[in-house]
């Protein structure tokens, strides 16, 4: 199998144009002869290179509004002949087809042109069709074609032709021509998901997703599994595009973590909030006055669990808050933003990482998720429902308290991002128990309960905190057992979605306890 093959002729066509002088011009100190097509054609004769214009080559002018320029034997002749293949050069010479050693393209830009909003026609022409025809071309002749497909690798084939007096290894045309497919993978699958949407069909015959290489991980969940941390490009603000301004390089859990939590965190509204999340789950959330309350309030749920956990807040960093969470060993903390002050305190504590965004999620943003199973993997809407006070229906004898209502829309919210069977006590704006993952809901109601009886011996409190609060259950309650257990917490009301066949047996007994309960007629499973 050929190893160094020597660049003679290389074929550039890119929309992004960072670097491409550099490039032309090393090619160009190779004795490459360049070949290119309109815009980038005008920008490297406009820097005085010599460039063949690629109608030159094909024998005809661009046409259709530049639909059509490259789609001709002379250029996927030159790209894809075997050049130790009799046939095929004979072929070329028959044909007068000049081998093309080097192809750099990048595509239009049609996935920033979906994240602009752009409209439909507009999104259309923005759909490359030749730069994918010839970057696969390429890609499949590797063996004599080296394919670039992203700015990011100009300087690694420079340094390939410098050392190679002008010729590329085989193992650098492998890398490439993998960058090359994943691509234009990437690149179809963004043109089909959209279009998908456009015509709002919900299960298309084939779903493919992708992703960019935002970083290698050190490990996945445990150290014997390799991992990778991928952006998917549309640039919803969280974790995958927040910057780091210190600490050590996140892991997978922390990133895995961190998303839970701002995705939380981002759902509670407008009011400075905290959400302290531990392996997925939250250990604590709260609403308060200002942000340092808010960050107090949520530790006291369980003080024992948000030790090495991650916060997320709602709000911009500030010094005040920053002095509390340093006071504890913490994995990540997360705002849209920080002050000066509060990166200064953070800077003392090499190992906490702090992320900032520029602003919160769209908890309403519609998006697709997805979970693999052996054979396939399932896709589904993310869960983005919400609902209203307007929604709720009152099933029992005694309505909520208007406070009670405050603190069961809060604790719906927070329910929503805890795993199933999930049951959250919620008092004065903030959680006092959080029972996550059981099998049973009855057990998990039982053990936020215990953790907060917990929590209040530790505190020196008279009496667990879930004295007055009120819960939340992500799915109804399918005997009455798991009410009663909250009711001798000292839970006041419940909100759950209703929908039991024993519903009525769930209503009288909160109705014997004189608890207010509302149904939302919504479920909130996470798996």
């Amino acid at each position: 199998m050929t190893n160094l093959v020597p660049i003679g002729r290389a074929l550039i066509s890119v929309s992004d144009k960072t670097g491409l002088l550099d490039l032309a011009r090393a090619l160009a100190s190779h004795g490459v002869e360049l070949i290119s097509t309109s815009g980038t054609l005008m920008m490297l004769r406009t820097a005085g290179l010599k460039v063949r214009d690629v109608a030159e080559v094909t024998g005809f002018p661009e046409m259709m509004d530049g639909r059509v320029k490259t789609l001709h034997p002379n250029v996927h002749g030159g790209l894809l002949a075997l050049r130790d293949d009799d046939e095929h050069l004979v072929a070329m010479a028959a044909h007068g087809i000049e081998p093309i050693d080097l192809l750099v393209v990048n595509l239009y830009p049609f996935e920033e042109t979906v994240a602009k909003g752009a409209d439909h026609a507009t999104c259309i022409e923005n759909i490359d069709i030749g730069g994918p025809a010839m970057i696969r071309a390429a890609s499949k002749n590797h063996r004599f074609v080296t394919v670039i497909t992203d700015p990011f690798d100009y300087d690694a084939l420079i340094a390939q032709m410098k050392t190679h007096d002008g010729a590329t290894t085989l193992a650098f045309r492998q890398k490439q021509a993998l960058t090359a497919y994943s691509r234009t993978a990437a690149y179809d699958t963004a043109v089909s998901t959209w279009l998908a949407g456009e015509i709002k069909e919900p299960t298309p015959r084939y779903r493919s997703f992708a992703g960019k290489l935002a970083q290698p991980l050190r490990y996945g969940e445990n150290p014997h599994q390799s991992a990778a941390f991928y952006t998917d490009g549309t640039r919803r603000p969280g974790v995958a595009t927040a910057r780091q301004w210190q600490g050590k390089e996140l892991s997978y859990n922390n990133i895995n973590d961190t998303d839970a939590a701002f995705e939380l965190v981002a759902d509670l509204g407008q009011a400075p909030s905290c959400a302290i999340i531990k392996h997925a789950n939250p250990c604590g959330v709260a609403t308060a006055a200002t942000l340092v309350e808010a960050y107090k309030r949520a530790y006291v749920c369980d003080q024992t669990s948000a030790f090495g956990g991650i916060v997320a807040l709602n709000q911009p960093l500030d010094a005040e808050t920053a002095e509390e969470i340093v006071k504890i060993f913490t994995e990540v903390v997360i705002a849209p933003g920080a002050s000066d002050e509060a990166k200064a305190i953070f800077a003392g504590k090499k190992n906490l990482r702090l992320l900032t965004t520029s602003a919160l999620p769209d908890p309403k943003a519609k998006a697709l998720a997805f979970k693999q199973v052996a054979g396939g993997f399932l896709v589904q809407d993310r869960d983005a429902g919400h609902i209203t006070t307007a929604d709720l229906k009152v099933v029992t004898k005694r309505p909520p308290t208007d406070k009670e209502l405050a603190d069961l829309m809060f604790a719906w919210t927070v329910a929503k991002h805890v795993k199933s069977n999930a049951i959250i006590y919620v008092k004065d704006g903030a959680t006092v128990g959080v029972g996550a993952g059981q099998m049973s809901r009855v057990d998990s109601t039982r053990i936020a309960a215990r953790k907060a009886e917990d929590m209040a011996e530790t505190l020196g409190l008279p009496a667990p905190l879930t004295k007055g609060a009120v819960v939340a259950s992500d799915a109804f309650f399918p005997f009455a057992d798991g009410l009663i257990t909250a009711a001798e917490a000292g839970a006041t009301a419940i909100i759950q979605p209703g929908g039991s066949m024993r519903d009525d047996e769930v209503i009288a007994a909160a109705d014997e306890r004189g608890l207010a309960m509302v149904f939302t007629n919504m479920r909130h499973f996470r798996h």
